[in-house]
């Protein structure tokens, strides 16, 4: 029994992948809902954290791209389509977030909320959608 316990079955990964995208998509459409929906100024000041890796352009749509990923991601991550580039996007995203944070001395809770999302999102990245997904059926 205790074996079996220790054992991972290919069939156990691909239903953890798909737990992992659909719970991270869910939770990502919520958080980025209220970015999308923000408008021009939410987008700039989102934009304008760019600069922890020397972008400081068009902030405006930086932010944009930004809620987009979090958004459209979090549903693309719900369908496993497009995993691998979804989820290098989302990772960016919360790379960026995080220097933010960092960069911002924000106490380390407020600092591991887009460190866990980077990864997860790397693993994503890593690992591909599973089989439980619209990327798997496209590929037969």
């Amino acid at each position: 029994m205790a074996n079996k316990m220790f054992k991972t079955s290919t069939g156990s990964m691909h239903f953890a992948l798909f737990i992992m995208r659909v719970g991270f998509g869910i939770v990502y459409m919520l958080h980025g809902w209220p970015k999308i929906s923000g408008g021009p100024g939410l987008w700039t000041s989102l934009g304008e954290n760019m600069s922890v890796v020397g972008v400081g352009f068009i902030p405006v749509f930086w932010g944009f791209m930004a809620a987009v990923a979090e958004f459209f991601g979090g549903f693309f991550l719900i369908l496993g389509l497009l995993t691998r580039p979804v989820a290098l996007m989302m990772l960016f995203t919360m790379l960026v977030a995080t220097l933010m944070h960092v960069q911002a001395g924000d106490p380390l809770n407020t600092v591991l909320h887009p460190l866990k999302g980077l990864l997860v999102f790397a693993a994503l990245f890593f690992s591909g959608a599973g089989k439980y997904s619209v990327d798997n059926m496209l590929s037969r």
